[in-house]
């Protein structure tokens, strides 16, 4: 199973974002989530899925603003689920925690852990395939995440030129310039290797 902690930077400093990302989250994935998002010590959010594409979704909109640091956690987790998920343990549980410390040192704030993978080295390989896409990310302007957000929306290029007043080239090189296809392109295939390394451990699925 796959485990998601993501502890807010600068939290002491920040407004206080936990509550409303955990509702967010919820709302957005909540029918392919196997507990509740929960809050954990104050600035904290936790998530258990067994769906690898729902775990990619939500660690790249946790990474989109830099606001969150991510640990992606694969392996076992105790059963029977309990109906909290902060009453829940396991290896994914604790692999998702030395993650989400990794990560608060890192550049970009991601890092995933599988310890008892039988890929070795595998989960070092998705965490930079993963590293390689936020960096991608991070250098996208305000017009690209514009047409980015219409496009995963399910727009057409031709409605988003239509709709921001503008060619159908201009969208069409907004798209180039914020590697926008190459992400869209990329994110089943990080999926698929996420799916990969949770197989590996020997994790059951419900």
């Amino acid at each position: 199973m796959i485990v998601i902690t993501a502890d807010q930077v600068s939290s002491r400093t920040r407004a206080d974002l936990a509550g409303s990302e955990r509702d967010r989250i919820q709302r957005a994935h909540g029918d392919r989530l196997l507990l509740p998002v929960a809050r954990n010590a104050g600035d904290e959010i936790q998530l258990l899925t067994s769906d690898a594409r729902t775990a990619v979704d939500v660690a790249l909109e946790l990474t989109r603003h830099g606001e969150w640091s991510v640990g992606i956690g694969c392996g076992a987790v105790r059963e029977p689920l309990p109906d909290d998920i902060r009453e829940a343990s396991g290896e994914a549980f604790f692999a998702a925690r030395d993650a989400v410390e990794r990560a608060k040192k890192s550049t970009p704030r991601l890092a995933v852990e599988a310890p008892g993978s039988a890929l070795e080295g595998d989960a070092a390989h998705l965490e930079a395939l993963f590293k390689l896409a936020l960096i991608l990310r991070e250098r996208r302007s305000d017009h690209g995440w514009e047409v980015y957000d219409r496009i995963v929306g399910g727009a057409l290029q031709s409605d988003i030129a239509d709709e921001l007043g503008v060619s159908a080239p201009a969208i069409s090189s907004r798209m180039k310039s914020a590697n926008i296809r190459a992400e869209l392109d990329a994110v089943p295939a990080l999926a698929r290797l996420l799916e990969t390394l949770d197989a590996s451990t020997g994790a059951r699925h419900p």
